[in-house]
């Protein structure tokens, strides 16, 4: 769901940037190109996602509290819904 991109990765990236739980001294460069992640910064990364996960917010369409961890999953029910015929046209995640 590319709509949710900018406002769930993008922003948790930045965020972890900013915040300087990440740095670039937490990745390395393969001689093929490849970058890894280094154990540690892989753990504060899904550590903080997790907690991203958990935190909730009011869906701009349904009106509810939901956490954003269930975000992709309501805009597929909607999404469905769309494909189903059941809605006239599928309402996008806009997030303010």
């Amino acid at each position: 769901m590319e709509e949710l991109r900018p406002v769930l990765a993008d922003r948790f990236v930045l965020t972890l940037i900013n915040t300087r739980q990440v740095n670039g001294g937490g990745f390395a460069q393969k001689e093929d190109g490849a970058v890894l992640m280094d154990d540690d910064t892989r753990r504060t990364v899904l550590t903080a996602w997790q907690k991203k996960k958990q935190e909730k917010i009011t869906h701009p369409l349904l009106g509810e509290k939901i956490e954003w961890g269930l975000v992709p999953y309501s805009q597929a029910l909607l999404l469905a819904r769309r494909l189903r015929g059941d809605i006239d046209a599928y309402p996008p995640f806009l997030w303010k």
